[in-house]
């Protein structure tokens, strides 16, 4: 797992919002004082390189095309702009398979987390909530064509020949990324989920395991509090959508992942300094239900 990442997430835990803000804004100067620097190390790309390096580094062999992107960790090698990124993964996939990007909302930060802002709001509108998971995926998500998975919380936004197919009855799912998921459907077809500008740690495929095992997964849960209803409106349609939490009791931790993978399973490389990932989603599934039934997860004990 790319080390800024991990660094990253151990700051946010531990920090006040306002000290990480500052953290944070002080990493990005230095990095704006070193570019010049960085980029006569390891150069610059466009979107077009972009693309080449997409086809000659990737399976063509995929249905279904996961994008877990960041455009500010591509910087300041990427001399493209989010707008250009999508238009050129849309091309990418053309007509024939289906881009998929994560629209996730993770709560209103002037309110708090995400169940806090529910209780707040307890209504969820599809096309007006933005997505939270980059630039890249909101103007994705708005993108003429593209259909969005009913969920307030994992919602993930779909264009291509299998995009509604991918996306209905998520808000029926036994979980975010359950049965009836989006997840479990990537998981049962030709998925290639690729990251660009971003580590593994950020591979939702990797939580489908204990939606489906369930009780069967290895790791004591707890019951949750009571569940909590949110209205999604799609349009002029209101859909009652049930959360409810996991309960499982210990820390997530996805570094893990490569431990219980074979080498191949997990693509880790650099261009241009910029991290990328590659993995199948049938693969990551059914690798990480094996090492579950062998008492393995990517959960550490509280």
């Amino acid at each position: 797992m790319d080390w800024l990442h991990s660094v990253s997430k151990a700051a946010k835990r531990v920090l006040p919002d306002n000290a990480f803000l500052k953290v944070r804004n002080g990493y990005y100067a230095v990095r704006k004082a070193l570019t010049p620097v960085m980029k006569l190390r390891y150069g610059t790309f466009d979107t077009a390189a972009l693309r080449q390096h997409l086809e000659e580094t990737l399976d063509p062999d995929f249905e279904i095309l996961m994008v877990h992107s960041s455009v500010n960790h591509m910087l300041p090698y990427y001399q493209g702009n989010p707008l250009e990124l999508v238009r050129m993964l849309i091309d990418f996939c053309g007509p024939e398979r289906t881009l998929v990007m994560p629209a996730f909302y993770f709560g209103d930060p002037k309110i708090g987390s995400l169940i806090d802002t529910l209780k707040v709001k307890p209504e969820f509108d599809l096309k007006k909530t933005p997505s939270q998971m980059g630039l890249a995926t909101e103007l994705f998500r708005r993108t003429k064509g593209v259909i969005q998975s009913r969920h307030p919380a994992y919602r993930v936004s779909a264009l291509g020949p299998l995009a509604k197919a991918l996306t209905q009855g998520h808000e029926n799912a036994s979980g975010p990324a359950g049965k009836g998921s989006p997840f479990e459907y990537m998981a049962a077809h030709n998925t290639l989920i690729i990251g660009i500008g971003k580590s593994f740690d950020v591979m939702t495929q990797t939580h489908h395991v204990e939606g489906i095992m369930g009780d069967a997964f290895p790791i004591p849960r707890k019951p949750e509090p009571d569940d909590l209803v949110v209205t999604i409106i799609d349009d002029q349609e209101q859909v009652p959508v049930t959360m409810r939490g996991s309960g499982i009791q210990g820390h997530f931790n996805i570094a893990k992942l490569p431990q219980l993978l074979d080498k191949e399973d997990l693509k880790l490389w650099k261009f241009h300094n910029v991290p990328f990932f590659a993995a199948k989603a049938h693969t990551v599934t059914r690798k990480l239900i094996a090492a579950a039934e062998q008492g393995k997860t990517l959960y550490d004990p509280f």
